[in-house]
């Protein structure tokens, strides 16, 4: 697949067969997401790896958007190091590229993924945080579910919009 096609075709996909997908596919998944971008380069991420069931369903009593975890291969816990970081709130940036690579990889690769937002909500940042047992500088940014699709991926509607486009100046 073309980087370009890859860009255009990715959708968030939610279903999934429940078919594991080995743990090489996955390094590289998240090796994809270590070289995005970072202020600095000081990449303040830390990923944790779930694929252990009574973990997942933790995290689906409490994001209240994470029912597809239930048929996931795996969840990607991208996480920020506040004492990595350029500066305050970096963090987030930073692990938002990753997050970003990480689906871009998996749609490579032929997989689903969906990005789950935790940052900036209080509430999902310490629920999750308590179940993986984060050290207080480590902030659970977002979680990527990533699984076998059970369905061939949606065509990509057309999001070009000419009008948000300016020139130089607002």
């Amino acid at each position: 697949m073309e980087l370009y096609e890859g860009l255009i075709s990715r959708r968030s996909i939610r279903n999934y067969t429940g078919e594991r997908i080995g743990e090489e596919k996955i390094e590289q998944i998240i090796k994809a997401g270590m070289y995005a971008p970072s202020a600095r380069n000081c990449r303040p991420w830390h990923f944790i790896v779930i694929d252990d069931r009574e973990v997942l369903k933790r995290i689906m009593e409490v994001h209240p958007y994470s029912s597809m975890l239930k048929e996931a291969s795996h969840a990607i816990v991208v996480c920020g190091d506040t004492d990595a970081e350029n500066g305050p709130g970096y963090h987030r940036l930073d692990c938002s590229a990753a997050s970003q690579n990480i689906l871009l990889a998996a749609h490579a690769l032929g997989y689903g993924a969906v990005w789950l937002g935790v940052t900036p909500r209080e509430e999902r940042m310490k629920s999750i945080s308590l179940i993986l047992g984060l050290p207080p500088s480590v902030v659970p940014v977002s979680i990527v579910s990533v699984g076998v699709p059970s369905k061939k991926n949606p065509v990509a509607p057309d999001r070009f919009e000419k009008n948000k486009i300016r020139r130089n100046r607002w």
